[in-house]
């Protein structure tokens, strides 16, 4: 209640005294005593200035919807912005010297419809301040009518019988009588004959006339010719500070009202426009009369702290990997040690099983033998009928001893048979002594050693015979289905192939033509042949992957219809060149491809084994731990690289394996250590094909089959290596002494060796021949082309096919030209198709999922950028340089609010990160897709990538801004330039995401330079049409350049009003565009990533 009282005195108070006032007011016209002893009255003049100031503080609420209306895109708050410029409750001494001069002060104020009058012209020039130096004619000053009040400098009173409503934002009152010089404080435009008073941050004193130029300082206006009596006033304009500088407090100085001046002081800084001085940071220097402060300091240390990280990171990327690769080496043998644990227990649990079975029959035997003499006289004990328990258990027995033969028997007959055979035996699993003293090299090989394994087994036999010797027969049962649920068996896959021809679109050329036959599990086939017969196309269209080309003929896959692409999780390809990761060890790369492809459920100990056995297998136990290598950093050699290039589809345990030429570049031990490795996959049911150009005799005897291929993709022999020289000894070509078979076969149909006449055989006619060999349909044009031969003879079905062979009638050089152009566009089509289309998945592997997929590659994709962070810190180095020179060359101009230092900075950091960015996707064009034709994830790829370019999307604006912000200095703060800097770096790395997938790395470069700064001249022409309008509005440069802007633009207030509402409406920024502009920076970034992902996965580019 006491407050309440309180309120109601203070207003009661305020009263008083404004009635006092006003009757002083009145007063002043009648009694020219009154008036001096008003003018004498220092607490009347400070009230009433106080009151005048409230007043003409008010009248925001008058313009605020004309205010709203046309400058909403430069004013945000329109109170916030009126009271920054026109609140003058904190120092009104300006009004107070006002009163004393002028007495009728209130009648010359300017009234809202003079003021809209005034700041109607900025609208209405578009901000150009030529356009808007004069003001329209009005009932005050115009060609009739134009008193010394018009004149700049000047004003008028409306007299005292005029009542004048400051509020009226209508009606213009008639002002002409009692002109004078304008009030101090106050500027009085031409052309019309009111005050206004100048906005907080301006200094207008009154002008001096300099006799020498004859203009009034500081004003630089003229007095008017013929009027001796008109002498220089006030100030005359307000407008921008390109046109009116000399009204804004300048400098190295603040100014505390309108008509005070003060130098700033030591450690404090001025800058233009400054109501009071600004205390500087800590470190920064600020000497007397300082327009801004040095905050190079800052700078120094910003950088001075993100290179000691970068250097940090770059001494201790490599600790961090080899500690990393300490772990995981105990992780690894520990799952070995595990493993072999789970391998021996397996072996003991089948000798106990076999043991408890025996002991089981037995003991059933014996019981049905004393309960049921009679009926085992009539029927022997050993033959048992079907559905007893006699029966049953002889059957189990006898399918037991065929299905859990084990793998000890059948190597130990093969070394017995065979010597020289290739296979090896790891003895390291059982074997609890070579867990200290594991054996090396070849010793693990011998026989000796395999038959000491044997041994030590069968005692341990004998002792699992006595520990399981009362085990029941339904234990054994449930004990059998235990062990089979553990055992893991592959998914065979035989190829069957009938007639398949492959023919090229639009050219009417064969590739490859009626071949027949199949690939079989557990078999090494070699594809030979001469240069052009098609065996990588044989390849190819045995994988389904001959996109641009019509393939006919059928291929079964294992007995059925059906497309290869649905077994592609268990097929491997290995690819002629070594696409190989060169910045990771052979092991990171061989255990990445293990984890990704093997089946998810697989336990992380046995994919473990799956790598050690590749490893010891391929020879690679020197160099596990080595980098791979690059063109540019040597790393391993050539022929353990070859290996890696094979492990890396071995470790996924395949069922089909496909190998395009694996043992070109390798010598001849390289040689056989790889086919050895194969062969043991083999071994396991993998069916494996491959191409070899001239091997050796020793490994051409390693082959199970021979497919030998003559020009043109024709068949010549499909069958065993053995029964080769006999087949072609039936033609009549013999096989020299000491000639190496496949030498001497390609020789052949090179045309090298000429065939002997006497039998009357061609070249041409082997395909054709071993085609009747085998009873397969033969094309009539191919069986015309046999002499003695009659056409009759074989029996083809196919002799409607020589249609294929004709040759395409001449045509104009427009159809040729429409047959190239539709023929491309079948190619495109296709590999559209091709990559994205999907068959149903037959492989009966689940793979890990797209997120555990994306958590592989960014561990892997972590490894490879801290081993080249050489690279990073380059670019790092280049974005401090750039941003030390535009921030010092570039120095902000209020005039544009910085704008041509942000120019360049758009361009200068788009274009670098663009260039930075082309090597996220360019570099690795090769490996995604070997990658992608295996079944590993696209999505996980490429979010694993955009991942881990993110640290540089952060990082980069910093590197930038600790050079450029600190040295450029300008009002705007750190946070919000590096909020844009920050979207822009997503926006442009997106944009070269699309560039580095398209193009080439040189195109791709070209437009990463070409687009920033193409965009942002488009951009900056804000007046050169509607079209460009309408194209600069989706140009990201233009949302960027806005933004950075936009932040500085809205720290200047007061007396830069006009400035920054008249810069803005001529680039078309507004002030509330600041978040939109990130928010389409973003969005920009997201789209872009998205067309990047789309063309990732459709197009195929070299």
């Amino acid at each position: 209640m006491t407050e309440n009282k309180l309120q109601t005195w203070r207003f009661l108070h305020v009263l008083i005294l404004i009635s006092t006032l006003l009757g002083h007011v009145v007063c002043q016209d009648d009694d020219e005593d009154g008036a001096s002893k008003f003018g004498n009255s220092s607490a009347a003049n400070q009230l009433f200035s106080q009151y005048a100031s409230d007043r003409f503080s008010n009248l925001s609420s008058t313009l605020k919807d004309d205010i709203k209306e046309k400058f909403s895109f430069c004013i945000t708050d329109v109170d916030a912005d009126w009271n920054d410029a026109f609140n003058f409750s904190k120092n009104p001494k300006f009004l107070a010297k006002c009163v004393r001069t002028n007495r009728d002060m209130m009648k010359r104020i300017c009234t809202a419809a003079e003021i809209k009058f005034y700041f109607s012209r900025f609208h209405q020039s578009g901000g150009e301040t030529k356009k808007s130096a004069f003001l329209k004619p009005n009932k005050n000053c115009n060609l009739t009518s134009w008193v010394s009040g018009c004149e700049p400098g000047w004003a008028c009173s409306a007299g005292k019988n005029q009542k004048v409503n400051l509020r009226d934002a209508s009606v213009m009152p008639y002002r002409v009588l009692n002109c004078s010089a304008c009030c101090e404080g106050f500027f009085c435009p031409r052309g019309i004959t009111c005050m206004i008073p100048c906005p907080l941050g301006a200094y207008c004193p009154l002008a001096k006339l300099n006799t020498s130029t004859g203009v009034c300082d500081p004003y630089n206006y003229q007095l008017p010719p013929g009027n001796p009596d008109h002498k220089c006033g006030g100030a005359d304009t307000w407008a921008d500070v390109m046109s009116s500088a000399d009204v804004f407090c300048s400098g190295g100085s603040y100014c505390p009202s309108t008509i005070e001046k003060v130098p700033c002081s030591k450690g404090y800084y001025c800058r233009t426009g400054s109501t009071s001085q600004l205390t500087c940071f800590q470190f920064a220097t600020c000497n007397p009369k300082s327009t801004n402060q040095n905050i190079t300091a800052y700078g120094i240390m910003l950088f001075a702290g993100l290179g000691f990280l970068i250097v940090i990171i770059y001494n201790w990327s490599d600790q961090v990997i080899a500690t990393r690769e300490k772990k995981k080496e105990l992780s690894r043998e520990k799952a070995v040690q595990s493993v072999r644990e789970t391998a021996q227990a397996r072996e003991k649990w089948t000798s106990a099983k076999e043991i408890a079975k025996k002991h089981a029959i037995e003991l059933h035997t014996s019981l049905s033998r004393t309960f049921s003499r009679k009926k085992s006289q009539k029927q022997p004990a050993s033959q048992g009928k079907p559905g007893t328990d006699a029966g049953l258990s002889t059957s189990t027995s006898q399918q037991s001893k065929k299905k859990e033969k084990g793998n000890l028997t059948k190597i130990l007959h093969e070394m017995e048979d065979n010597p020289e055979s290739h296979e090896g035996f790891n003895i390291n699993i059982g074997d609890k002594q070579s867990k200290k003293n594991p054996p090396k090299g070849k010793e693990l090989h011998t026989q000796s050693q395999i038959y000491r394994y044997a041994y030590g087994q069968i005692e341990k036999e004998k002792a699992l015979q006595e520990q399981h010797k009362h085990l029941t027969f339904s234990g054994v049962i449930s004990l059998d289905n235990e062990v089979d649920s553990i055992i893991r068996k592959r998914l065979t896959i035989e190829v069957a192939f009938k007639d398949l021809t492959i023919t090229l679109k639009g050219k009417n050329k064969h590739l490859m033509r009626c071949v027949t036959g199949k690939l079989s599990p557990g078999r090494v086939s070699a594809v030979m042949g001469p240069s052009g017969a098609g065996k990588t196309t044989f390849l190819s269209a045995v994988t389904g992957k001959a996109p641009g080309c019509t393939m006919t003929g059928s291929v079964q896959i294992n007995g059925k219809e059906g497309s290869i692409q649905a077994y592609k999780k268990i097929i491997g390809f290995v690819p002629q060149d070594d696409i190989v990761h060169g910045n990771l060890t052979v092991a990171e790369n061989l255990w990445f491809s293990a984890i990704c492809r093997l089946a998810a459920d697989l336990p992380k100990p046995e994919k473990v084994l799956v790598v050690e056995r590749v490893i010891e297998s391929l020879g690679l136990q020197a160099v596990r731990d080595s980098l791979v290598g690059t063109v540019e950093k040597r790393g391993i050699s050539g022929g353990q690289k070859k290996r890696v290039n094979v492990g890396l589809e071995m470790v996924m345990e395949p069922s089909l394996l496909i190998l395009d030429e694996p043992t070109s570049g390798l010598d001849s031990s390289s040689s056989q250590l790889l086919l050895r490795a194969l062969r043991r996959e083999a071994l396991e049911g993998v069916n494996i094909c491959m191409v070899v150009h001239q091997p050796s005799y020793t490994l051409y005897r390693m082959f199970d089959d021979l497919i030998l291929l003559a020009k043109g993709g024709l068949t010549v022999y499909h069958g065993p290596v053995k029964k080769a020289e006999e087949y072609f000894a039936g033609l009549g070509i013999n096989l020299p002494d000491r000639a190496n078979p496949p030498d001497y076969y390609i020789d052949i149909l090179e045309g090298i060796i000429k065939l002997n006449t006497d039998t009357g055989l061609t070249v041409k006619q082997l395909p054709v021949r071993w085609m009747l060999h085998n009873g397969y349909p033969v094309p009539m044009d191919m069986l015309n082309s046999m002499e003695g031969m009659s056409a009759q003879s074989g029996g083809s079905g196919h002799g409607d096919d020589s249609t294929h062979s004709t040759e395409l009638t001449p045509n104009s050089f427009a159809g040729e030209l429409w047959q190239d152009v539709k023929c491309s566009v079948e190619k495109k089509m296709d590999h559209v198709q091709h990559n994205i289309l999907t068959s149903a998945d037959l492989s009966q592997r689940k793979t890990p999922g797209v997120f555990t997929q994306y958590r592989y590659y960014l561990g892997r994709l972590g490894k490879q950028r801290l081993r080249d962070f050489r690279t990073q810190v380059v670019d790092y180095l280049i974005l401090l340089l750039a941003g030390l020179c535009l921030g010092t060359l570039a120095e902000v101009s209020d005039e544009t609010f910085g704008a041509m230092g942000y120019t360049y900075t758009v361009i200068g950091v788009s274009l670098l990160c663009k260039i930075a960015a082309l090597r996220t996707f360019g570099l690795d064009k090769l490996h995604y897709r070997r990658e992608r034709s295996s079944g590993m994830s696209s999505l996980a790829y490429f979010l694993a990538k955009d991942t881990t370019d993110h640290f540089n999307t952060i990082i980069k604006p910093l590197v930038y801004l600790s050079m450029f912000y600190f040295f450029n200095n300008p009002r705007s703060t750190i946070t919000d330039n590096y909020f844009v800097l920050l979207c822009l770096v997503y926006c442009v790395t997106g944009i070269s995401y699309i560039f580095s997938i398209l193009f080439e790395q040189g195109q791709a470069q070209l437009w990463s330079v070409l687009l920033p700064v193409v965009l942002t001249l488009i951009a900056t022409q804000g007046n050169d049409g509607d079209v460009v309008n309408f194209i600069g509005d989706f140009c990201y440069t233009k949302w960027a350049l806005e933004a950075f802007v936009v932040s500085n633009a809205k720290m200047y207030s007061g007396v830069w009003l006009i400035t920054r509402c008249g810069s803005l409406l001529q680039n078309g920024y507004d002030l509330k565009n600041f978040r939109p502009c990130l928010i389409y920076l973003v969005a920009t970034g997201v789209l872009s990533r998205i067309v990047a992902f789309i063309c990732m996965v459709t197009f195929k580019r070299r």
